[in-house]
């Protein structure tokens, strides 16, 4: 009697939470499959969600056109858009979900919300139904209404089901919803879990399966040492180099010469020094600092790869398919060959090394006087960790270095005073490193705290691109500005509401400095590292452009990057336009457009692979210890659920309300917060929780919590 009671309220409450969903603002069409991904509906509970759709059919509220349910409780359903446009273009699409389309004209990014993806992936070229925006600071939105060319003629993923003729794979490319469809010939061995390329036969309609078939095996989830492999094929990144351009990179050999010497400042006699992470092989930039009278004479040196990688070289052009290099745990894909990533070009200790040395006066205050900017000849001294530098300035380790390094946190404070006043906002967050071994298995995570070894880097980094901008904008060049436009006013009221909701006093539009004053207040409390995250996602994405608007996060108006030559091509280009012939403007431009796909593409990758890596260290503790208890914060409320942070692992988490207690929760808008009809217990964002992981599958990287009474 007691479990038909408990049946009876769980399809009370899956009925009211599903009727709410479908009768909201934003509902567009879904099928049942994107409608039991979106509230969170367990495989358990799927036969009972069912009785629910056919429910709010039969009351009318909802009804079935193709495949897709269609809300009929507003008016609103009959038009997608007013006042609409179509355009083409290349789609982007982020690791969340959604995607943006660039305007030719003018040029504007056109958000595309996921449920309107309509089967496009990333780098295809689309036809887009587009909206202009009817909120202020808010862009246009999109329709994805045809795919006009698709970019890939191959697939990877995981094989969910074999039968004797075909497999059901599972690509996160296609989503939750889709999968790809792989014929097979007689007597294969493919099972499941095996991690397979797939050659696209066609790609399906309405929802379809992409049909496909078997082009290679790569080997099974359960083998951490494809990870990188794995998501390297997945985000089509470029991994070895044609023979011919490391040839060329040979020929330079393996240190500086004397004829590399001509016309360039030297700067050896100076103490110098690098301070990079502990697992860093290619050092792109070293510090000299010194007190001239009432002031500093900062020097941020940077790698000079201009001088060996020339325009329209083999190394160039493999560099510019590249941009940029991308990391891994314990791996890396670089820009350039090793022999001048890690070698030549590096700034290791002891050895002359070819640099770029921008030279900073700056006053009692921190404000610059001067600035030149040379080619130079420098030797680095010392090579710090992070962690090297820190013991020193605690006082833990002697260093002959140790006045150099208290004179750099006396500087980097004055930098960080001149940026705070500006309105630019300092976000401190601590990045969790997971640790693997040679194979690839993870064995750890580490907390990195962003102290002020890191702080003062960074300040001095900031500073010498922006004085670059400056320069370069005054010689009237084209150059490759690092641009980053104010958030949407609904963006900050969004981000106003969530901090409030963690007990934080915020107006609903903040400004700079307001929201400055309140990670101040927020520093060391427990939702700090969330809500710093939750204000990078409030803001839009930074990109390069030849057209300056200025970058809103840093509040400058100058700002480009200089000072990692050796893993952005950007950065390269920028050296070229300080000491080489002007580039047209056309170039500047397709430079720009493709620096800043690939970097998405970049940070997609290393995404995956570090959430693969934390899924599989959960799974060996849920082995070890299957009623491990975790911490997490809440982070948003929905009536479907609620959405956690698992605090050890910086995992993301759901519960759906079934989930949560023996009892009805209602979703109360206004507080934003789940409230018991009977305990009069709630769920709100910033309350701490406790889960237990009941089961990972490495295939679909989805994992299943219970909340922990």
């Amino acid at each position: 009697m007691a479990k038909k009671k408990v049946k009876e309220r769980l399809y009370t409450n899956l009925l009211k939470v599903t009727a709410q969903y479908v009768a909201g603002k934003g509902y567009k069409p879904e099928t049942k499959n994107e409608l039991i991904s979106r509230l969170g509906i367990v495989p358990e509970q799927v036969s009972l969600f069912g009785k629910v759709l056919a429910q709010l059919v039969e009351e009318g509220k909802l009804c079935v056109k193709g495949r897709k349910y269609h809300s009929l409780s507003s008016k609103k359903r009959h038009r997608f858009f007013e006042n609409e446009k179509i355009i083409q273009g290349t789609i982007s699409v982020h690791p969340r979900g959604f995607g943006f389309v660039n305007q030719q004209n003018p040029e504007e990014d056109v958000f595309v919300p996921k449920p309107y993806l309509n089967g496009a992936l990333d780098g295809d070229t689309v036809e887009l139904l587009v909206q202009p925006s009817q909120l202020p600071q808010k862009g246009p939105e999109g329709k994805v209404i045809s795919i006009i060319s698709r970019k890939r003629e191959q697939l990877v993923g995981v094989v969910l089901f074999v039968s004797e003729k075909s497999a059901e794979v599972y690509s996160s490319l296609l989503g939750e919803d889709r999968y790809a469809l792989c014929l097979l010939e007689k007597g294969h061995k493919i099972k499941r879990g095996d991690r397979v390329i797939l050659d696209i036969v066609s790609w399906g309609k309405n929802g379809e399966p992409v049909s496909c078939s078997l082009s290679n095996v790569l080997g099974p989830i359960s083998d951490p040492s494809l990870d990188v492999q794995f998501a390297v094929l997945e985000n089509e990144i470029r991994a070895e180099f044609p023979q011919e351009v490391i040839d060329e990179a040979s020929q330079f050999g393996t240190r500086v010469s004397a004829s590399d010497l001509k016309g360039r400042v030297d700067l050896r006699h100076l103490e110098c020094v690098t301070i990079d992470p502990d697992t860093a092989k290619d050092f792109d930039d070293a510090i000299t600092l010194e007190r001239r009278g009432n002031g500093y004479r900062l020097g941020v040196h940077i790698a000079d790869v201009s001088y060996y990688v020339k325009q329209n070289s083999l190394l160039d052009k493999e560099a510019l398919l590249r941009c940029n290099s991308t990391y891994f745990p314990n791996a890396c894909v670089p820009m350039l060959p090793k022999g001048l990533s890690e070698q030549l070009c590096s700034l290791k200790p002891n050895v002359n090394r070819l640099a770029v040395s921008v030279l900073i006066d700056l006053d009692s205050e921190g404000e610059v006087e001067r600035c030149d900017i040379k080619r130079t000849i420098i030797k680095s001294k010392k090579r710090f960790t992070y962690k090297e530098a820190k013991a020193v300035l605690d006082g833990e380790v002697k260093s002959p270095f140790a006045s150099l390094l208290h004179l750099m946190v006396e500087v980097c404070n004055l930098l960080k005073k001149v940026r705070r006043q500006r309105g630019s906002v300092e976000l401190y967050i601590p990045e969790l490193v997971v640790k693997v071994d040679s194979t690839g298995l993870p064995l750890a995570v580490e907390t990195v705290q962003y102290d002020i070894t890191h702080q003062m880097i960074e300040e001095f980094m900031l500073k010498a691109n922006e004085l670059v901008a400056i320069y370069l904008s005054k010689k009237g060049k084209d150059l490759s500005y690092r641009i980053h436009e104010s958030p949407a006013a609904e963006s900050l009221q969004n981000f106003s509401s969530l901090a409030t909701t963690f007990g934080f006093s915020l107006p609903k539009v903040p400004s700079p400095h307001q929201i400055q004053d309140l990670f101040l207040e927020a520093e060391g409390s427990a939702y700090a590292s969330h809500l710093a995250i939750s204000y990078i996602k409030s803001m839009r994405l930074a990109c390069y452009s030849v057209d300056n608007i200025g970058h809103y996060g840093l509040g400058l108006e100058h700002y480009c990057h200089f000072t990692s030559p050796i893993r952005r091509y950007v950065d390269l280009l920028v050296h070229r336009l300080l000491f080489e012939k002007k580039l047209t403007k056309e170039a500047v431009v397709a430079v720009c457009a493709d620096a800043s796909e690939k970097e998405r593409v970049s940070a997609r990758a290393e995404s995956s692979v570090r959430n693969l890596k934390k899924l599989r260290l959960l799974s060996q503790y849920k082995k070890e210890q299957s009623q491990k208890r975790y911490e997490a914060i809440i982070t948003r409320v929905k009536p479907f659920g609620v959405c956690f942070d698992v605090v050890e692992l910086m995992l993301e988490g759901l519960l759906h309300v079934s989930q949560l207690e023996d009892d009805y929760f209602v979703f109360d808008d206004q507080n934003n917060q789940l409230d018991g009809k009977y305990t009069g217990n709630f769920y709100r964002c910033g309350e701490r929780i406790r889960v237990i992981c009941m089961s990972v599958d490495l295939i679909t990287q989805q994992v299943s919590w219970k909340l922990s009474r």
